[in-house]
């Protein structure tokens, strides 16, 4: 058995099985994906990768199955793999280029039976007997021991609120994940939270909830994504890049394809390096802008094109970014209390109002460069039907 130092969770112990798979290119291959896509151009300390996150998922998990004695050391085996395998599926920057892998071949991150079944990773797990299949199932939570992965409340989340918040210098992330996972349980083979977990699953609620729009929505990350994912799609769509080739690139891989791009994309990659971002022209909420924006999703870029044109420039000069219909599937954790079965935000007052204050963090974005601004604002204000709210001032601007 050896260990690793790991700045969140201490000493991580590492097998001879888990210590094969991370010598395999396929998790080598996480410490070159960014774990947080492109805030390090927000906090510069967010430079943590796929590959540290998870070993500290796998650390969690080993935490969690030692605690219950229900599942037997075969279970255990697997789920500790399924942990360190369950981002192995990620394309370049994380969720970045999520959305635009789903898009081109209908696969999502989770989708990892193709990638456990070949290669060297492929070899060591069937020289140890591990069904890639059913480490599949255990990643996408579809069965009941992959619920601590992959669920309301699991370890995913416990990891990377708290890691991620140690690299931006977020002080958001404070989620007691060691309370946390001692009053987590197996009932009727439903995992639980029992009642003296309640207060440390609203700390991660909160910390979410805070960390949302301070970190993972942040509008500076959310303008170079876009611009990012653009520049992709690009390559794409001249077919400079198989679309099916971006899980088994790495970041630099990726930069390096729009960086030399003769086109858009290498205009938007040189911007990208030199943080010469885009604007906001326009950034509003549902106070301003009805839930049916929602619909436009869909087909962005024509919206897109539509405004170009009412403004008399190119579309390429027009990005629009509207984030999906706010969750927060954690509502739905069952919590034990008094031998009965609740939902969390049936038990928790904290937890019940905090659906509505995240509904209102959600913005939707119009970026153009700096010399277009105030025309394309315009525009996209009579496209969305933007409506006009109530100035609030605070003391200090009076």
């Amino acid at each position: 058995m050896k260990v690793i130092r790991d700045p969140i969770h201490g000493y991580i112990e590492l097998d001879p099985l888990t210590l094969s798979i991370i010598d395999s290119p396929q998790m080598q291959r996480l410490r070159r994906i960014s774990q947080l896509g492109l805030s390090n151009l927000v906090y510069p300390g967010a430079n943590h990768s796929r590959f540290e996150h998870s070993l500290g998922v796998m650390h969690l998990a080993t935490m969690l199955t030692g605690k219950i004695d229900s599942v037997c050391e075969e279970e255990k085996k697997e789920l500790r793999v399924a942990a360190l395998l369950h981002d192995v599926g990620h394309g370049p920057f994380s969720h970045v280029t999520e959305g635009l892998i789903k898009h081109y071949t209908r696969q999502q991150h989770e989708d990892v039976r193709g990638i456990l079944k070949k290669g060297e990773l492929g070899e060591v797990l069937k020289e140890h007997g591990l069904n890639p299949a059913t480490i599949e199932e255990h990643i996408q939570g579809k069965t009941d021991l992959g619920k601590i992965l992959n669920s309301e409340i699991d370890v995913d989340r416990m990891d990377y609120l708290v890691r991620d918040s140690h690299y931006t210098g977020v002080a958001f992330g404070l989620v007691d994940h060691v309370r946390l996972i001692n009053e987590m349980k197996f009932y009727e083979n439903k995992l639980v939270v029992t009642s003296g977990g309640i207060k440390a699953a609203e700390s991660l609620l909160v910390s979410r909830f805070l960390m949302h729009p301070s970190v993972y929505y942040h509008h500076v990350s959310r303008i170079a994504e876009t611009m990012f994912i653009r520049a992709v799609d690009h390559l794409v769509q001249k077919r400079s890049l198989n679309p099916f080739e971006l899980r088994n690139m790495d970041d630099s891989r990726i930069c390096e394809m729009i960086r030399n791009d003769d086109g858009y994309a290498g205009q938007l990659a040189e911007k990208l390096d030199n943080r010469k971002l885009y604007k906001r022209a326009l950034y509003v909420g549902f106070d301003e802008v009805s839930e049916g924006v929602l619909r436009h999703r869909r087909n962005i870029k024509r919206a897109e094109t539509e405004i170009a044109e009412e403004v008399g420039t190119e579309p390429e000069n027009v990005l629009i970014d509207i984030p999906r219909n706010p969750e927060i599937a954690e509502m739905k954790a069952q919590v034990k209390v008094n031998n009965r079965m609740l939902r969390l935000d049936e038990a928790s007052n904290i937890v019940a109002t905090l659906e509505q204050a995240h509904h209102d963090n959600w913005k939707m974005g119009v970026y153009t460069p700096k010399e277009y601004r105030e025309d394309v604002a315009k525009a996209a204000k009579v496209f969305f039907d933007v409506k006009r709210t109530t100035k609030q001032f605070r003391l200090t601007e009076i």
